[in-house]
Protein backbone atom coordinates (compact mmCIF):
# COMPACT_ATOMS: atom_id res chain seq x y z
CA UNK A 1 0.00 0.00 0.00
CA UNK A 2 1.18 3.80 -0.65
CA UNK A 3 0.19 6.67 1.19
CA UNK A 4 -1.88 8.97 -0.77
CA UNK A 5 -3.09 12.54 -0.42
CA UNK A 6 -5.16 14.89 -2.29
CA UNK A 7 -7.90 17.01 -3.10
CA UNK A 8 -11.51 15.48 -4.15
CA UNK A 9 -13.96 17.87 -5.02
CA UNK A 10 -12.41 20.16 -2.65
CA UNK A 11 -11.86 17.92 0.28
CA UNK A 12 -8.45 16.95 1.69
CA UNK A 13 -8.35 13.26 1.20
CA UNK A 14 -5.79 11.00 2.95
CA UNK A 15 -5.62 7.07 2.03
CA UNK A 16 -3.55 4.07 1.71
CA UNK A 17 -3.92 2.45 -2.03
CA UNK A 18 -2.48 0.32 -3.98
CA UNK A 19 0.22 1.35 -6.69
CA UNK A 20 -1.86 -0.56 -9.36
CA UNK A 21 -5.40 0.74 -8.48
CA UNK A 22 -7.05 3.08 -11.11
CA UNK A 23 -8.49 6.53 -10.16
CA UNK A 24 -11.23 5.39 -11.29
CA UNK A 25 -11.91 2.69 -9.11
CA UNK A 26 -10.13 4.40 -6.21
CA UNK A 27 -12.90 7.04 -6.67
CA UNK A 28 -15.77 4.64 -6.94
CA UNK A 29 -15.08 2.05 -4.18
CA UNK A 30 -13.24 4.16 -1.61
CA UNK A 31 -14.59 7.35 -2.15
CA UNK A 32 -17.98 6.12 -3.17
CA UNK A 33 -18.08 8.86 -5.97
CA UNK A 34 -20.27 7.04 -8.53
CA UNK A 35 -21.54 9.60 -10.92
CA UNK A 36 -17.83 8.51 -12.41
CA UNK A 37 -18.61 5.51 -14.75
CA UNK A 38 -16.16 3.29 -16.01
CA UNK A 39 -16.94 2.23 -19.72
CA UNK A 40 -14.14 0.67 -21.61
CA UNK A 41 -11.42 0.76 -19.34
CA UNK A 42 -9.20 1.65 -22.04
CA UNK A 43 -9.05 5.43 -22.11
CA UNK A 44 -11.28 5.82 -25.23
CA UNK A 45 -14.88 5.39 -24.44
CA UNK A 46 -14.85 8.83 -22.50
CA UNK A 47 -17.52 8.01 -19.94
CA UNK A 48 -14.49 8.09 -16.69
CA UNK A 49 -13.63 11.75 -17.80
CA UNK A 50 -13.09 13.64 -14.63
CA UNK A 51 -11.17 16.77 -13.76
CA UNK A 52 -7.41 17.02 -12.28
CA UNK A 53 -5.25 20.34 -11.83
CA UNK A 54 -8.66 21.92 -14.21
CA UNK A 55 -7.99 19.46 -17.19
CA UNK A 56 -10.32 16.57 -18.35
CA UNK A 57 -8.59 13.09 -17.73
CA UNK A 58 -9.54 9.46 -18.27
CA UNK A 59 -9.62 8.22 -15.00
CA UNK A 60 -9.95 4.31 -15.63
CA UNK A 61 -5.97 4.77 -16.81
CA UNK A 62 -4.83 7.03 -14.16
CA UNK A 63 -3.26 5.72 -11.65
CA UNK A 64 -4.60 6.91 -8.06
CA UNK A 65 -0.76 7.18 -6.61
CA UNK A 66 0.24 9.34 -9.56
CA UNK A 67 -2.33 12.07 -8.45
CA UNK A 68 -0.71 12.54 -4.89
CA UNK A 69 -1.15 16.38 -4.38
CA UNK A 70 -3.69 16.82 -7.23
CA UNK A 71 -6.71 18.25 -7.22
CA UNK A 72 -9.37 16.23 -8.63
CA UNK A 73 -13.34 17.31 -9.43
CA UNK A 74 -16.09 14.48 -10.42
CA UNK A 75 -19.42 15.04 -11.90
CA UNK A 76 -20.30 15.79 -8.24
CA UNK A 77 -18.18 18.87 -7.68
CA UNK A 78 -20.01 20.39 -10.44
CA UNK A 79 -23.21 20.50 -8.97
CA UNK A 80 -22.61 24.76 -8.01
CA UNK A 81 -20.77 25.26 -10.78
CA UNK A 82 -22.52 27.58 -13.45
CA UNK A 83 -21.33 26.01 -16.86
CA UNK A 84 -22.31 22.65 -15.63
CA UNK A 85 -25.77 24.04 -14.46
CA UNK A 86 -26.25 25.59 -17.97
CA UNK A 87 -25.20 22.38 -20.07
CA UNK A 88 -27.46 19.99 -17.79
CA UNK A 89 -30.36 22.37 -18.22
CA UNK A 90 -29.41 22.73 -22.37
CA UNK A 91 -28.99 19.16 -21.86
CA UNK A 92 -32.38 18.00 -20.81
CA UNK A 93 -34.06 20.77 -23.20
CA UNK A 94 -32.29 19.42 -26.42
CA UNK A 95 -33.03 15.60 -25.30
CA UNK A 96 -29.43 15.28 -25.45
CA UNK A 97 -29.14 12.23 -22.92
CA UNK A 98 -30.98 9.09 -22.73
CA UNK A 99 -29.49 5.91 -20.68
CA UNK A 100 -27.43 8.45 -19.12
CA UNK A 101 -24.34 6.37 -19.07
CA UNK A 102 -22.16 8.53 -21.00
CA UNK A 103 -23.30 11.65 -19.38
CA UNK A 104 -21.16 12.81 -16.82
CA UNK A 105 -18.17 12.32 -18.75
CA UNK A 106 -19.67 14.07 -21.83
CA UNK A 107 -20.97 17.28 -18.94
CA UNK A 108 -17.13 17.21 -18.22
CA UNK A 109 -15.46 17.39 -21.84
CA UNK A 110 -18.47 19.97 -22.85
CA UNK A 111 -17.75 22.18 -20.14
CA UNK A 112 -14.15 21.96 -20.86
CA UNK A 113 -14.66 23.03 -24.34
CA UNK A 114 -17.34 25.84 -23.33
CA UNK A 115 -14.70 27.09 -21.66
CA UNK A 116 -12.49 27.84 -23.98
CA UNK A 117 -14.29 27.74 -27.55
CA UNK A 118 -14.38 31.58 -29.22
CA UNK A 119 -17.79 30.32 -31.48
CA UNK A 120 -20.40 27.34 -31.27
CA UNK A 121 -19.00 26.12 -34.15
CA UNK A 122 -20.64 22.65 -35.17
CA UNK A 123 -17.48 21.21 -36.84
CA UNK A 124 -15.28 22.33 -33.93
CA UNK A 125 -17.57 20.50 -31.17
CA UNK A 126 -17.69 17.35 -32.93
CA UNK A 127 -14.38 17.35 -33.44
CA UNK A 128 -13.83 18.22 -29.57
CA UNK A 129 -16.25 16.29 -28.37
CA UNK A 130 -15.17 12.97 -30.45
CA UNK A 131 -13.21 11.07 -27.27
CA UNK A 132 -16.56 11.17 -25.73
CA UNK A 133 -18.72 7.80 -27.16
CA UNK A 134 -22.81 7.86 -26.75
CA UNK A 135 -24.84 4.52 -28.14
CA UNK A 136 -27.73 6.60 -27.49
CA UNK A 137 -28.54 10.13 -29.28
CA UNK A 138 -26.32 10.05 -32.24
CA UNK A 139 -24.84 12.98 -30.77
CA UNK A 140 -27.69 16.00 -32.30
CA UNK A 141 -29.14 16.94 -28.88
CA UNK A 142 -25.48 16.58 -27.39
CA UNK A 143 -24.07 19.06 -30.41
CA UNK A 144 -27.40 21.62 -29.78
CA UNK A 145 -26.89 21.95 -26.19
CA UNK A 146 -23.22 22.71 -26.72
CA UNK A 147 -23.71 25.05 -29.05
CA UNK A 148 -26.85 27.02 -27.40
CA UNK A 149 -24.70 27.56 -23.69
CA UNK A 150 -21.59 28.83 -25.88
CA UNK A 151 -24.06 30.98 -27.88
CA UNK A 152 -25.39 32.29 -24.72
CA UNK A 153 -21.98 32.87 -23.05
CA UNK A 154 -20.77 34.34 -25.76
CA UNK A 155 -23.78 36.73 -26.54
CA UNK A 156 -23.70 37.83 -22.84
CA UNK A 157 -20.02 39.21 -22.78
CA UNK A 158 -18.29 36.35 -21.42
CA UNK A 159 -15.15 36.00 -23.17
CA UNK A 160 -13.43 32.20 -24.27
CA UNK A 161 -10.52 31.60 -21.57
CA UNK A 162 -7.84 30.64 -23.87
CA UNK A 163 -7.06 26.78 -23.48
CA UNK A 164 -9.37 26.64 -20.35
CA UNK A 165 -6.58 28.44 -18.44
CA UNK A 166 -4.29 25.50 -18.82
CA UNK A 167 -0.57 27.05 -19.78
CA UNK A 168 2.01 23.56 -19.36
CA UNK A 169 2.39 21.30 -22.41
CA UNK A 170 2.72 17.75 -21.74
CA UNK A 171 0.76 14.95 -20.09
CA UNK A 172 -1.87 16.23 -17.00
CA UNK A 173 -0.15 16.41 -14.17
CA UNK A 174 3.04 17.03 -15.57
CA UNK A 175 3.42 20.61 -14.72
CA UNK A 176 2.82 19.27 -10.97
CA UNK A 177 5.24 16.85 -11.06
CA UNK A 178 7.96 18.88 -12.34
CA UNK A 179 7.11 21.88 -9.60
CA UNK A 180 8.45 19.26 -6.76
CA UNK A 181 11.87 18.95 -8.76
CA UNK A 182 14.96 21.17 -7.74
CA UNK A 183 14.92 24.61 -10.20
CA UNK A 184 18.70 23.70 -11.11
CA UNK A 185 17.05 20.20 -13.17
CA UNK A 186 13.92 21.26 -14.52
CA UNK A 187 15.94 21.96 -17.96
CA UNK A 188 17.13 18.73 -18.04
CA UNK A 189 13.79 17.27 -16.76
CA UNK A 190 12.57 14.06 -18.38
CA UNK A 191 10.62 10.91 -17.66
CA UNK A 192 13.51 8.98 -15.45
CA UNK A 193 14.38 12.20 -13.39
CA UNK A 194 10.51 12.79 -13.36
CA UNK A 195 10.24 8.82 -11.77
CA UNK A 196 13.54 9.57 -9.38
CA UNK A 197 12.17 12.20 -7.50
CA UNK A 198 8.94 11.22 -6.89
CA UNK A 199 10.27 7.85 -5.63
CA UNK A 200 12.78 9.94 -3.39
CA UNK A 201 9.64 11.97 -1.98
CA UNK A 202 7.43 9.24 -1.32
CA UNK A 203 7.76 7.89 2.27
CA UNK A 204 8.82 4.60 2.85
CA UNK A 205 5.98 1.63 4.02
CA UNK A 206 7.08 -0.55 6.98
CA UNK A 207 5.98 -4.33 7.66
CA UNK A 208 4.19 -2.95 10.01
CA UNK A 209 2.48 -0.88 8.44
CA UNK A 210 1.89 -2.70 5.50
CA UNK A 211 0.07 -5.16 7.76
CA UNK A 212 -2.21 -2.86 8.91
CA UNK A 213 -2.63 -1.13 6.23
CA UNK A 214 -6.29 -0.10 4.76
CA UNK A 215 -8.02 -2.79 2.57
CA UNK A 216 -9.11 -2.12 -0.91
CA UNK A 217 -12.83 -3.18 0.52
CA UNK A 218 -14.47 -3.78 3.53
CA UNK A 219 -17.81 -5.42 3.94
CA UNK A 220 -19.68 -6.20 7.38
CA UNK A 221 -21.84 -9.53 8.49
CA UNK A 222 -23.40 -11.07 11.07
CA UNK A 223 -24.94 -14.35 11.80
CA UNK A 224 -26.74 -16.51 14.21
CA UNK A 225 -25.61 -19.35 15.83
CA UNK A 226 -27.64 -21.22 17.90
CA UNK A 227 -25.92 -22.64 20.44
CA UNK A 228 -24.05 -21.06 23.80
CA UNK A 229 -21.65 -18.73 23.54
CA UNK A 230 -18.70 -20.24 25.02
CA UNK A 231 -19.30 -23.34 23.32
CA UNK A 232 -19.19 -21.17 20.34
CA UNK A 233 -16.13 -19.76 21.58
CA UNK A 234 -13.97 -22.84 22.06
CA UNK A 235 -15.05 -23.97 18.75
CA UNK A 236 -13.14 -21.05 17.65
CA UNK A 237 -10.27 -21.77 19.10
CA UNK A 238 -9.38 -25.19 17.26
CA UNK A 239 -8.56 -23.28 14.12
CA UNK A 240 -8.32 -26.89 12.31
CA UNK A 241 -12.33 -27.83 12.67
CA UNK A 242 -13.16 -23.81 11.57
CA UNK A 243 -11.85 -24.33 8.75
CA UNK A 244 -13.63 -27.27 7.89
CA UNK A 245 -16.83 -25.16 7.89
CA UNK A 246 -15.27 -22.90 5.28
CA UNK A 247 -15.95 -23.58 1.55
CA UNK A 248 -13.19 -23.88 -0.75
CA UNK A 249 -10.69 -24.09 2.45
CA UNK A 250 -8.06 -26.92 3.16
CA UNK A 251 -5.09 -26.87 5.67
CA UNK A 252 -1.39 -27.90 5.10
CA UNK A 253 0.19 -28.96 8.27
CA UNK A 254 -0.35 -29.04 11.80
CA UNK A 255 -2.33 -25.67 12.53
CA UNK A 256 -1.14 -23.62 16.11
CA UNK A 257 -3.29 -21.35 18.07
CA UNK A 258 -1.69 -18.25 16.51
CA UNK A 259 -1.09 -19.09 12.74
CA UNK A 260 -1.87 -22.12 10.00
CA UNK A 261 -0.96 -22.64 6.65
CA UNK A 262 -3.53 -23.53 3.76
CA UNK A 263 -5.03 -23.19 0.67
CA UNK A 264 -8.28 -21.82 -0.86
CA UNK A 265 -9.95 -23.64 -3.97
CA UNK A 266 -11.78 -21.10 -6.02
CA UNK A 267 -13.24 -21.54 -9.49
CA UNK A 268 -14.59 -18.50 -11.96
CA UNK A 269 -16.32 -19.57 -15.00
CA UNK A 270 -13.06 -21.34 -16.87
CA UNK A 271 -10.43 -19.87 -14.61
CA UNK A 272 -9.61 -22.29 -11.99
CA UNK A 273 -7.35 -20.94 -8.64
CA UNK A 274 -5.58 -22.40 -5.60
CA UNK A 275 -4.09 -19.53 -3.34
CA UNK A 276 -1.82 -21.22 -1.49
CA UNK A 277 -1.30 -18.35 1.96
CA UNK A 278 -0.53 -18.19 5.71
CA UNK A 279 -2.84 -16.77 8.42
CA UNK A 280 -1.75 -14.82 11.87
CA UNK A 281 -4.57 -15.39 14.59
CA UNK A 282 -5.52 -13.35 17.50
CA UNK A 283 -8.02 -14.35 20.35
CA UNK A 284 -9.06 -12.25 23.11
CA UNK A 285 -11.46 -13.88 26.07
CA UNK A 286 -12.33 -10.70 27.56
CA UNK A 287 -15.14 -9.52 25.17
CA UNK A 288 -14.44 -12.95 23.35
CA UNK A 289 -13.10 -11.20 20.02
CA UNK A 290 -10.66 -12.39 17.19
CA UNK A 291 -8.66 -11.04 14.51
CA UNK A 292 -7.01 -13.18 11.48
CA UNK A 293 -4.92 -11.69 8.97
CA UNK A 294 -4.34 -13.52 5.98
CA UNK A 295 -2.08 -13.47 2.72
CA UNK A 296 -1.98 -15.83 -0.40
CA UNK A 297 -1.07 -16.30 -3.82
CA UNK A 298 -2.00 -18.38 -6.85
CA UNK A 299 1.05 -18.89 -9.57
CA UNK A 300 -1.29 -19.83 -12.08
CA UNK A 301 -3.21 -16.74 -12.46
CA UNK A 302 -0.24 -14.64 -10.96
CA UNK A 303 -2.99 -13.17 -8.08
CA UNK A 304 -2.31 -12.36 -4.69
CA UNK A 305 -5.16 -11.51 -1.72
CA UNK A 306 -4.36 -10.35 1.74
CA UNK A 307 -7.20 -9.43 3.98
CA UNK A 308 -8.15 -9.18 7.77
CA UNK A 309 -11.12 -10.70 9.21
CA UNK A 310 -12.15 -9.37 12.48
CA UNK A 311 -15.13 -11.18 14.53
CA UNK A 312 -16.81 -10.59 18.00
CA UNK A 313 -18.98 -13.06 19.69
CA UNK A 314 -21.94 -11.93 21.64
CA UNK A 315 -24.88 -13.72 24.09
CA UNK A 316 -28.59 -13.71 21.49
CA UNK A 317 -31.66 -14.54 22.91
CA UNK A 318 -32.63 -18.24 24.18
CA UNK A 319 -28.80 -19.41 24.20
CA UNK A 320 -27.58 -18.44 20.67
CA UNK A 321 -24.97 -17.04 20.11
CA UNK A 322 -24.65 -13.41 17.78
CA UNK A 323 -21.55 -13.86 15.62
CA UNK A 324 -20.21 -9.52 13.98
CA UNK A 325 -17.51 -10.12 11.43
CA UNK A 326 -15.53 -7.21 9.49
CA UNK A 327 -14.27 -9.20 5.97
CA UNK A 328 -11.59 -6.22 4.23
CA UNK A 329 -9.91 -7.92 1.44
CA UNK A 330 -7.56 -6.63 -1.18
CA UNK A 331 -7.08 -8.75 -4.34
CA UNK A 332 -4.25 -8.51 -7.42
CA UNK A 333 -3.23 -9.45 -10.45
CA UNK A 334 -5.47 -11.27 -13.00
CA UNK A 335 -8.59 -11.87 -10.88
CA UNK A 336 -8.21 -8.69 -10.08
CA UNK A 337 -11.03 -7.93 -12.20
CA UNK A 338 -13.65 -9.78 -10.47
CA UNK A 339 -13.04 -7.62 -7.27
CA UNK A 340 -14.30 -4.36 -8.65
CA UNK A 341 -18.19 -4.46 -8.34
CA UNK A 342 -20.57 -4.56 -4.94
CA UNK A 343 -21.24 -8.14 -6.17
CA UNK A 344 -17.99 -9.39 -4.44
CA UNK A 345 -19.81 -8.39 -0.88
CA UNK A 346 -22.65 -10.47 -1.89
CA UNK A 347 -20.78 -13.66 -2.38
CA UNK A 348 -19.10 -12.97 0.40
CA UNK A 349 -22.27 -12.20 2.43
CA UNK A 350 -23.17 -15.59 0.91
CA UNK A 351 -19.96 -17.48 1.81
CA UNK A 352 -20.71 -16.11 5.48
CA UNK A 353 -23.78 -18.20 5.72
CA UNK A 354 -22.68 -20.68 4.37
CA UNK A 355 -20.55 -20.59 6.78
CA UNK A 356 -23.14 -20.16 9.49
CA UNK A 357 -24.79 -23.22 8.38
CA UNK A 358 -21.49 -25.43 8.18
CA UNK A 359 -20.97 -24.20 11.59
CA UNK A 360 -24.55 -24.98 13.42
CA UNK A 361 -23.88 -28.34 11.81
CA UNK A 362 -20.51 -28.87 13.30
CA UNK A 363 -21.60 -28.09 16.08
CA UNK A 364 -24.69 -29.92 16.22
CA UNK A 365 -23.20 -33.31 15.32
CA UNK A 366 -19.56 -33.10 16.69
CA UNK A 367 -18.57 -36.58 15.44
CA UNK A 368 -19.48 -36.65 12.01
CA UNK A 369 -16.60 -35.81 9.70
CA UNK A 370 -17.22 -32.51 7.45
CA UNK A 371 -15.65 -32.83 4.18
CA UNK A 372 -14.69 -29.16 2.80
CA UNK A 373 -15.50 -28.15 -0.85
CA UNK A 374 -12.84 -29.24 -3.45
CA UNK A 375 -13.18 -25.75 -4.54
CA UNK A 376 -15.48 -22.42 -4.32
CA UNK A 377 -17.51 -21.94 -7.11
CA UNK A 378 -17.76 -18.39 -7.32
CA UNK A 379 -19.41 -18.54 -10.89
CA UNK A 380 -22.27 -20.27 -8.87
CA UNK A 381 -22.39 -17.72 -6.50
CA UNK A 382 -22.17 -15.22 -8.87
CA UNK A 383 -25.58 -16.57 -10.40
CA UNK A 384 -27.27 -16.74 -7.98
CA UNK A 385 -26.47 -13.09 -6.43
CA UNK A 386 -27.97 -12.07 -9.94
CA UNK A 387 -30.99 -13.69 -10.32
CA UNK A 388 -31.65 -12.54 -6.60
CA UNK A 389 -31.43 -9.11 -7.86
CA UNK A 390 -33.18 -9.74 -10.90
CA UNK A 391 -35.74 -10.93 -8.98
CA UNK A 392 -35.61 -8.07 -6.22
CA UNK A 393 -35.95 -5.74 -9.30
CA UNK A 394 -39.36 -7.58 -10.36
CA UNK A 395 -40.88 -8.11 -7.49
CA UNK A 396 -40.04 -3.48 -7.16
CA UNK A 397 -41.09 -2.82 -10.68
CA UNK A 398 -44.60 -5.02 -10.25
CA UNK A 399 -44.97 -3.20 -6.83
CA UNK A 400 -45.49 0.29 -8.71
Amino acid sequence: MKPLSLTINGIAVDAAVEPRTHLADFLREARHLTGTHIGCEHGVCGACTILIDGAPARSCITYAVACAGAGIVTIEGLDDDDIAGELRAAFSREHALQCGYCTPGVLIAARDLVLRAETADEREIRIAMSGNLCRCTGYVGIVRAIQSVIAGRRARGIAPVPGAGRVALGPIGSDRLAATEPAANAPERGRGTVRAQTAAAAPSVTRDELADAAPQSTFEANLVVHRPLDEVWRFFGQVGEVAGCLPGVSLVGEPSETSASGMLRIKIGPIAAEFAGTAEIERDPADHSGTIRGNARDRRSNSATRGVIRYRLRRAEEGATRIDLSVGYTLTGTLAQFSRSDLVQDIGRRLVRAFGENLEARLAAPDRPVMAAAELNAGALLISVLLARLRRWLASWRGR
